[in-house]
């Protein structure tokens, strides 16, 4: 007589509909543009502090031309026997200097030699002097002469131009004075005194010559024209 083995009977699978597979990618998404959105606020906060630098250093740039070229006027002027050129026409290469006339077209007109200075594109920076640093070594060459170190992050060596605007003369004797008794003539009514006003602007690229920063100072110095 033979005995029937029961077979086990095991519970019906359920069907798998993939719940756990759908909530996992959609977890993985969330993840991913979160990851993106923190990628992206730290490339453009990245960004931002490099244009803060580069414009900081166009300030920089343009402060130290400025300042270079008052030194320039200074050392020249207060010299016995030296004479500060500027020229009539066109801005004098050694000096970078020119005498302030508006009505000259060539200096001041819409395509003049100034005009294209002060204009916004980058025209200037085939104009004006080109400062080079303490030691002339260029401006943003990394050369240390002198003791002076300089800046090599500036797209380009910063530029100005001097303004000879005219005599200072003494209270009574026009619009431009100066008071206290100064110059040969010790300032006597209706007499020029040997005083300059001097216009400096200088100009300065930051880190690409898309940064620009102007500077702009007058400076009374001693002239002997």
């Amino acid at each position: 007589m033979f005995a029937h083995r029961m077979q086990p009977r095991f519970p019906q699978r359920a069907s798998q509909r993939g719940a756990v597979l759908v909530v996992a990618l959609i977890f993985l998404i969330l993840l991913t543009l979160l990851a993106i959105g923190a990628s992206s606020g730290s490339l453009l906060q990245q960004r931002m502090v490099a244009a803060t630098r580069s414009a900081q250093l166009a300030n920089l740039s343009a402060d130290t031309a400025l300042r270079g070229a008052e030194w320039n006027l200074w050392s020249i002027a207060s010299a016995v026997g030296n004479t500060f050129v500027c020229d009539a026409a066109d801005i004098n290469a050694t000096t970078g200097c020119v005498k302030y006339d508006p009505s000259s077209s060539a200096l001041y007109g819409s395509t003049g030699t100034v005009t294209q200075f002060r204009t916004g594109n980058n025209a200037w920076l085939s104009t004006g002097t080109e400062y080079k640093g303490a030691d002339s070594g260029g401006y943003t060459s990394t050369s240390v002469a002198n003791g002076h170190t300089a800046s090599p992050n500036v797209a380009t060596n910063p530029r100005y131009i001097v303004e000879d605007m005219g005599l200072v003369k003494p209270p009574g004797a026009g619009p431009q004075h100066e008071s206290g008794a100064t110059g040969t003539n010790m300032g006597g009514p209706g007499q020029n005194i040997s005083i300059h006003i001097y216009r400096i602007t200088a100009r300065a690229t930051g880190g690409t010559k898309n940064i620009v920063r102007v500077a702009q100072s007058t400076f009374d110095a001693q002239t002997s024209n």
